[in-house]
């Protein structure tokens, strides 16, 4: 299973979410066609995923790097924080879980 392809995955879904916020803002029709656009190449890169691997590991991935990814991209992006200790503490578990995934789909 290709990390790339669960990468841009995460990064497509960040583009359909980012844009469907400033929608959400804004009214800008430009933005929730931009979503619209973001989503589609969600659920193509899905497909893709999904014939090099089984749904439990792309799922888990996919969860794990996006919410990487657009944790990094709310903070330094969009100047969005997490409220609590707690809250970073379970960033950093899922952070975990993704290396733990990864490491046991390595081949030896």
């Amino acid at each position: 299973m290709s990390l790339a392809l669960i990468v841009a995955l995460s990064v497509a879904e960040i583009l359909g979410d980012t844009q469907f916020k400033f929608y959400a803002r804004t009214g800008n029709a430009g933005n929730f066609a931009g979503g619209l656009v973001g989503y589609a190449l969600v659920i193509y890169l899905l497909i893709k995923s999904l014939q090099v691997g089984n749904i439990i590991y792309v799922n888990g991935m996919w969860d794990g790097m996006s919410a990487l990814l657009e944790t990094l991209f709310a903070i330094f992006i969009l100047g969005e924080t997490l409220n609590s200790r707690w809250q970073f503490v379970g960033l950093g578990m899922i952070i975990m879980g993704i290396f733990l995934l990864r490491l046991g789909g390595i081949k030896k």
